[in-house]
């Protein structure tokens, strides 16, 4: 069999799957985050594959298969061309024509979709493929947890009502459950999520709960709450116990940090204010305020602003709006100069230490609605591990997770600017509401190991393993034991087993 197993974890491997993937000679790297299969690893993907396929077929999926190189007018088309970032790979052909490497395909199926369905009775309609993606990672990492070519299922439902969507979207949920119970996955979450570059309202991510996991995941202990630390909100209430005293300036003499500042004034960090500048997308300063002892949560921050993205100002802009880094605060801050964002942290409780935007001092006693009103109030901060939860008021539990699936209402993200449009009962044309559904097959294989293996090696589930018996004739030249054992493989196979 090609594929030699190794003694030795490859200097590079952290997580137990990349561990022995490599050693067990499933898989052999080419480029950073580029992998080739062996014939056992092509096996077990092979399987998973085969139930994806299955359970796809059974809520009425088609199967399609769309190029990896796309040209980039489909991608200018949905305005992705430019927003999308370097993970993105862009290239010119020979013809000088700017293409691309598909990461996603959703631009490609609004293509081959608006050219075949053209009226509300041939909705609803979904396609999908099982095929190669790739995406211009940065750091690649974890062996095939996060890679630059991958195996992607990825699927898109069109229709004629959010109605339907909703209701379609709740059949894939369910047999993407059915999905992972089959392969084996015996740890994994839906969740709610923040829906990113794809767009749309509503979406949902499987995690597979693991050490190794680079997404950070909330869930209340009876599994009633389960969010994505990126939209992740807790049952915290926030009221000023305290009379509010007179705002009063301090000297803080190089004190910047919250907690130089806490130390120097002793006081705890929660009754400081931190003041966190930001630039958008359109070169606007915001000014994000919330209390010391929380961090700003950028994504929630994103959506309270309806901004694509946000960078750190730097200190240039923070000084031309009248504040001073590393002793900011709100308090004189001409409105009109920056967005100011205030976290309901700092409007519920009193007394805070804040800056004076003055070099070397600080205000204690800043109280929001006194000293600074009538701008944005928002929960902008992000969660703690034990902090309660939402429902239940029980603490929270944050645990790691491997991204293995999301699924997204994309609504007409897509078909509006595509022109993907059907004609309704009265004649007048539409755009299709879409929904889209992905399954990452090799990080699949990889959250298995994860999920399930011992110190030799991986504890395959019965339903992927790439066989179900092994054969060792450990003496074959002795006894007729190489007769015998070529007996019992010629049975087993004829019997249907899977023999190695």
């Amino acid at each position: 069999m090609i594929g030699r197993r190794l003694r030795e974890d490859p200097k590079d491997a952290k997580t137990i799957s990349h561990k022995f993937l490599v050693r067990g000679g499933y898989v052999r790297p080419v480029s950073a985050g580029i992998f080739s299969l062996l014939p056992i690893a092509k096996r077990i993907i092979a399987k998973i594959e085969a139930i994806v396929r299955e359970e796809m077929n059974a809520v009425d999926g088609q199967e399609v298969l769309m190029p990896v190189v796309l040209p980039a007018e489909l991608w200018k088309e949905s305005g992705r061309f430019e927003t999308v970032g370097p993970e993105l790979l862009r290239f010119k052909d020979r013809n000088d024509k700017d293409m691309l490497l598909g990461m996603t395909h959703e631009e490609a199926i609004v293509h081959l979709v608006r050219s075949e369905v053209n009226s509300y009775k041939q909705l609803p309609v979904m396609a999908y493929q099982i095929q190669t993606k790739y995406r211009d990672e940065a750091r690649p990492r974890a062996g095939l947890i996060r890679v630059r070519e991958f195996t992607m299922k990825d699927a898109y439902s069109f229709h004629t009502s959010q109605e339907c969507l909703e209701k379609y979207y709740q059949r894939v949920h369910d047999a993407y459950v059915r999905i992972y119970a089959r392969v084996g996955l015996k740890n994994v979450v839906s969740i709610r999520a923040n829906s990113g570059m794809m767009g749309g309202s509503i979406s949902h991510e499987f995690m597979s709960v693991a050490d190794c996991g680079e997404d950070t995941i909330f869930l209340s202990p009876d599994g009633s709450y389960k969010a994505n630390r990126e939209i992740a909100v807790s049952g915290l209430k926030f009221e000023k116990t305290e009379a509010e005293l007179p705002l009063e300036k301090v000297e803080t003499p190089h004190m910047k940090t919250i907690d130089e500042v806490a130390g120097f004034l002793n006081v705890k960090p929660e009754q400081t204010g931190k003041a966190v500048f930001y630039s958008t997308a359109d070169n606007k300063l915001v000014f994000a305020m919330i209390r010391g002892d929380f961090e700003v949560n950028e994504m929630k921050l994103q959506a309270v602003l309806q901004t694509p993205s946000l960078a750190f100002a730097n200190d240039r802009q923070i000084l031309d709006a009248g504040a001073v880094p590393g002793f900011a605060s709100p308090v004189g801050i001409d409105p009109s100069k920056c967005i100011i964002v205030v976290d309901k942290s700092v409007e519920g409780t009193a007394n805070l230490v804040v800056g004076a935007n003055e070099e070397g001092y600080h205000y204690k006693n800043f109280n929001y609605g006194r000293d600074l009103a009538n701008v944005t109030v928002a929960d902008i901060a992000m969660v703690r591990d034990g902090d309660p939860c939402p429902i239940t008021g029980e603490p929270l539990l944050m645990k790691r997770g491997i991204e293995v699936g999301n699924i997204f209402q994309l609504g007409t993200k897509y078909s509006k600017p595509m022109k993907c449009e059907y004609l309704d009962e009265n004649g007048k044309s539409q755009p299709m509401i879409m929904g889209c559904y992905g399954i990452g097959i090799g990080r699949t294989m990889a959250s298995v190991i994860e999920d399930s293996h011992d110190d030799y090696g991986p504890v395959w589930p019965m339903s992927i393993a790439p066989y179900q018996i092994q054969l060792c004739a450990l003496n074959p030249d002795k006894g007729g034991a190489r007769e015998q054992a070529d007996a019992l493989y010629e049975a087993l196979t004829k019997a249907g087993v899977e023999v190695l």
